[in-house]
C-alpha cells in the first residue's frame, strides 16, 4: 500500500496541474478576443458611418460600445500577460525547444498588434471632441486592424504547433528554414478564417442580445433597433459561411491530423462507408463507442463528400499517440449544435423583419437575449476540440506534452499558483462583466419609453413602424 506521501505525490502531479492551470487561464482569456476582435471592427464601421453621414446616432452607438470594448481590452491585457509568463514557469522545455521558431512570431504580435491597439484606443476613447472626425475614424480602423493582426500572429503560432513545417531539428531544438512556410503553415488559413468568423459571429450575437434587451425595456430604442438590424444583416451572411469554412477546416484536419479527426468523429474502428455518429459514450479503455446513435453512410457523404470514403479508426494507431476521445467528440457536437441554433435565430430574424414584426415579437427578442452568450460557448467548445484533439503533443507528432513541462516543477508549486489564479480570476472577470452590464443597463441616454412597453401592448417608437423597417440602415 502506498504511503501518504506517495499518494500526495500522485495527486499533485505537476504535469496534470500545469495543464489544468493552462486550461483555466486560457479559457477565461479567450472569451475576451472572441468579443473584442469583432467589436473593434463593429466600432470601426460605426465610426465610418458617423464620419460619412454626419448623423449623431452612429456616434452614440460607437461611444457606447467603445466603453465596453475598453473594459474588455483591459481585462484581455491582464489575462494575456499571464500566458507567456506561464509558458516560462510551467513549460520551459517547450519554450526552449521551440523558441527559435515561435518567439519571433510572438514578438511580431506585440510590435504590430498590441501597440497599435493600445496607441489608438486612447484616441478612440478620449478624442471624440479633441481630434478631427477623420482622425477619430482612422483610430477606429487602427484598433480594428490591431485586433486582426494580433489574431493573425497568435493563430499562426497555434497552427504551426498543429501542422509544423519550414524547420529543421538540431540538438533537440527547432530551427527555422522557411519563414513563409512557418507562418502560412497548412492549417493556418483555415484556422484564421474559422476563428475570425467565429469572433465576428460572437460579437454579432452580443450586439443582437443587447439591442433586444434595450428595446424590450424602452431604453435607447432608436439605437437598439439599429443594433438589431445590423447584427441580423451580419449574421445571416456569416453563420452560413461558417459552415462552409468549417467544412474546409475539417478537410484540412483529416489530411494533416488524422488521429484528431478520428477522435472528433468517435471512430475507434475503420468502417466503410462511414456512418455519422450523432451521439455516444466514448470508452477509450475498451476502444468502442457505447450507446452509439449513428446514421449509416452519412459520415462519408458529409465529411468526405463521397458515398464510400472512410477514415482510419483509432485502433490503427498506437495507444500512446491517441488523444482522449470524450472531450473533442462532445465539444465538436456542442459547437455544431450551437451553430445550427444560431442559423435558426439569424433566419427567423430575417423572416420577422417585414412590417416591423421583428420588434413586436416578444418571444424572439427574448430568444435574442438568451442566445447572446452562445458564441462564447461555441468558441470554448471549438478550442477544446482543437487543443485536446492534438494531444499527446504540444508540437504535433514531434514534441510530447509530457516532455514540454518544466523539469524542476513540483506539484505543490503549481497547486499554489493555480489556487491564486482561480481566486484572482473569480474576482477580476465577474467584476469586469458587472461593469459592462452596468453600462448596458444605463443605455445610451435617458429612457425614452416606458419599460416593458412591448408586453403592455403600447405603440412602438416611430423607427419600428410598419413598412419603415430599414429606414436607418441601408
Amino acid at each position: 500500500m502506498a504511503s501518504a506521501e506517495d499518494q500526495t505525490a500522485v495527486t499533485l502531479d505537476p504535469l496534470l496541474l500545469s495543464r489544468l492551470q493552462w486550461v483555466w487561464v486560457i479559457s477565461w482569456h479567450i472569451l475576451l478576443p472572441a468579443f473584442t476582435v469583432g467589436l473593434a471592427s463593429y466600432i470601426a464601421v460605426l465610426e465610418g458611418l458617423a464620419f460619412f453621414t454626419g448623423r449623431e446616432v452612429w456616434s452614440r452607438i460607437s461611444a457606447f460600445w467603445t466603453k465596453i470594448f475598453a473594459i474588455s481590452f483591459g481585462m484581455g491585457v491582464v489575462s494575456g500577460i499571464v500566458m507567456p509568463f506561464q509558458i516560462g514557469t510551467n513549460w520551459s522545455r517547450f519554450s526552449d525547444t521551440t523558441a527559435n521558431v515561435l518567439a519571433p512570431l510572438l514578438a511580431y504580435e506585440g510590435l504590430t498588434a498590441f501597440f497599435l491597439e493600445a496607441s489608438f484606443l486612447g484616441v478612440l476613447l478620449f478624442g471624440r471632441k479633441l481630434v478631427p472626425p477623420w482622425v477619430h475614424f482612422f483610430a477606429g480602423l487602427m484598433v480594428a486592424a490591431g485586433t486582426l493582426f494580433s489574431t493573425f500572429w497568435i493563430l499562426s503560432v497555434n497552427s504551426w504547433m498543429q501542422t509544423p513545417q519550414g524547420f529543421h531539428i538540431e540538438n533537440g531544438r527547432f530551427f527555422p528554414d522557411d519563414w513563409w512556410a512557418i507562418i502560412f503553415n497548412p492549417s493556418f488559413p483555415y484556422r484564421y478564417l474559422h476563428n475570425v468568423n467565429a469572433f465576428y459571429i460572437t460579437t454579432g450575437f452580443v450586439v443582437l442580445g443587447v439591442g433586444a434587451w434595450l428595446l424590450r425595456r424602452g431604453r435607447s430604442t432608436e439605437e437598439a433597433g439599429i443594433m438589431i438590424r445590423m447584427a441580423l444583416n451580419l449574421l445571416i451572411v456569416l453563420v452560413p459561411l461558417q459552415f462552409v469554412i468549417g467544412d474546409l477546416h475539417g478537410t484540412n484536419t483529416r489530411e494533416y491530423q488524422p488521429v484528431k479527426f478520428a477522435a472528433i468523429e468517435g471512430r475507434y474502428d475503420t468502417v466503410s462507408p462511414l456512418p455519422l455518429t450523432l451521439f455516444g459514450i466514448p470508452d477509450d479503455a475498451s476502444g468502442r463507442m457505447r450507446y452509439a446513435v449513428e446514421v449509416p453512410a452519412l459520415g462519408s457523404v458529409l465529411l468526405m463528400h463521397s458515398r464510400t470514403a472512410t477514415i482510419r479508426g483509432l485502433d490503427s494507431y498506437p495507444m500512446d499517440q491517441r488523444p482522449p476521445v470524450g472531450p473533442p467528440f462532445f465539444s465538436f457536437r456542442i459547437m455544431v449544435g450551437i451553430a445550427v441554433l444560431m442559423l435558426f435565430v439569424a433566419a427567423t430574424g430575417q423572416l420577422l423583419r417585414p412590417g416591423g414584426r421583428l420588434y413586436r415579437s416578444v418571444w424572439f427578442l427574448r430568444l435574442c437575449q438568451w442566445t447572446a452568450p452562445l458564441g462564447f460557448v461555441a468558441v470554448i467548445a471549438g478550442w477544446t476540440t482543437t487543443e485536446v484533439g492534438r494531444q499527446p503533443w504540444t508540437v504535433y507528432g514531434l514534441l510530447r506534452t509530457a516532455k514540454s513541462v518544466t523539469p524542476s516543477l513540483t506539484g505543490t508549486d503549481v497547486a499554489i499558483s493555480l489556487a491564486l489564479y482561480v481566486i484572482v480570476y473569480l474576482i477580476m472577470f465577474p467584476t469586469g462583466f458587472a461593469i459592462m452590464a452596468g453600462i448596458v443597463r444605463r443605455g445610451m441616454h435617458a429612457a425614452t419609453d416606458a419599460p416593458d412597453q412591448i408586453e403592455a401592448g403600447r405603440p412602438m417608437p416611430p423607427f419600428v413602424a410598419p413598412n419603415a423597417d430599414d429606414h436607418h440602415v441601408a
